[in-house]
């Protein structure tokens, strides 16, 4: 085997490149397009790029907020939220629901969304979104470094108690992952890639 010529840093002294490498590396990474309501009414949807599945039993999802923003806020004051499922027809909205303003500022309305009630939460799903999980908050938890030192990033986990799937994407009783066209982050402050069917593969495991 041939020796590589490796980049080597620890963190915490700088990785002495141009961009930060962590999040390009730690790719793709599925959107955690959050909705949720606050104890007045408003209603906030923002996207996360920390985001993904914990559990099957019960089904566990969670999304990591740098910074105390007002998802996080809302999610704990009501215990309640809505992943909506990000796709290539609809990146333009997610980009846009992540511009930063006020709290009381509707992200649907801005970005040109519309809202559907939920059934289980008082909290409404993207209706152009193929897919939508309602969930229940099971923890909110403060991220901490090896030494113990608390940082400035909420895990916010919530179990998933009601799915809504376009049934457009269900094909002989199995949901098609690639047919909706995800979008999935890559690194940097924009890059992105798009979940295509003819780059989807299979593989069985050995056991």
């Amino acid at each position: 085997m041939t020796a590589k010529d490796l980049h080597f840093y620890e963190p915490k002294y700088g990785h002495g490149l141009k961009h930060d490498p962590f999040n390009a590396i730690v790719a793709p990474r599925p959107i955690g397009w959050i909705s949720s309501r606050d104890p007045d009414g408003n209603v906030n949807l923002a996207p996360y790029s920390f985001f993904n599945a914990f559990c099957y039993v019960p089904p566990i999802i969670g999304f990591s907020s740098t910074n105390w923003k007002d998802s996080v806020a809302n999610i704990q004051e009501t215990g309640e939220f809505v992943w909506n499922l990000a796709t290539m027809d609809l990146a333009k909205h997610m980009n846009a629901t992540a511009a930063h303003v006020a709290r009381d500022v509707d992200e649907f309305k801005l970005a040109g969304l519309t809202q559907l009630p939920g059934k289980l939460v008082n909290v409404p799903r993207v209706a152009e979104s193929p897919v939508s999980f309602e969930c229940k908050v099971s923890q909110i938890v403060q991220l901490q470094g090896a030494d113990g030192k608390k940082a400035e990033a909420w895990l916010t986990l919530g179990e998933v108690v009601a799915v809504y799937i376009d049934k457009a994407f269900i094909k002989d009783g199995v949901y098609q992952t690639a047919l909706t066209h995800p979008i999935v982050r890559a690194g940097r402050r924009g890059d992105y890639f798009e979940i295509k069917p003819e780059n989807m593969f299979e593989m069985i495991r050995p056991d």
